[in-house]
């Protein structure tokens, strides 16, 4: 498991840097995002341009939460896709999960969006035949919706190595939630007109002050700022 440490708000991995590397669209996700919300709790849906994350857009991805703990995916890039060895449109993200790790990977997402908060997970699918080892980092983003309240994610999965037999499920190896410092109290400013292409959505397709703590098999962190 790792193990993190609080660095003038910075959540620092100690086994080195190799793992930032492999894993650089997940920081590229962050950092348009952070952009994105400009000091804000979260930046509404239709502010998401796919052209300010071309490079990670086959690992991206944007849920829809529809009950407590429950979130669908209403757009994901391929690699999501090749993952599951189906589309993923329409499912809900605990599909990605074994059956043992549905419950922490649940709360992790509810905490999300009642925070809000943000949520990085490094996952471990075990091996078996004609299913190599892979290591995967998942983040979840909260998003407002067009109506103003804290219904949708933009998020990041990928994984490094070979997928193998699909469909290949994760078990959670660390999780680690951030409350969101917002500098701008509520929605500053209203919700642009949503991109014709890239992550524009199709309505007909789918019509299908402290955060609460998590605990789960001990693995769920909530880690604060002073900032």
């Amino acid at each position: 498991m790792n193990v993190f440490i609080e660095n003038r708000g910075k959540v620092v991995p100690l086994t080195g840097n190799h793992k930032t590397m492999r894993f650089q669209c997940i920081s590229d996700v962050r950092a348009y995002w952070e952009a994105l919300r400009d000091g804000r709790a979260a930046p509404f849906r239709s502010e998401v341009d796919p052209r300010g994350i071309e490079r990670a857009l086959e690992y991206a991805f944007v849920l829809e939460r529809i009950a407590p703990q429950v979130a669908r995916f209403r757009l994901a890039g391929m690699h999501l896709t090749d993952l599951m060895g189906m589309e993923v449109r329409g499912m809900p993200v605990t599909a990605f999960f074994t059956p043992e790790a549905r419950a922490e990977a649940s709360a992790a997402l509810e905490a999300v969006f009642s925070g809000p908060n943000t949520a990085e997970l490094s996952l471990r699918a075990e091996p078996g035949l004609g299913r190599p080892a892979l290591e995967a980092r998942l983040l979840i983003l909260p998003l407002r919706s067009d109506l103003g309240d804290m219904t949708r994610a933009l998020g990041c999965l990928t994984a490094e190595g070979p997928i193998g037999r699909t469909p290949r499920r994760f078990d959670v190896v660390s999780a680690t939630v951030r409350p969101i410092s917002a500098v701008v109290p509520g929605p500053a400013r209203a919700p642009r007109t949503p991109m014709p292409n890239g992550f524009a959505e199709s309505p007909a397709e789918f019509a299908l002050a402290q955060p609460p703590a998590i605990r789960s098999r001990g693995h769920l962190r909530l880690v604060k700022s002073d900032s």
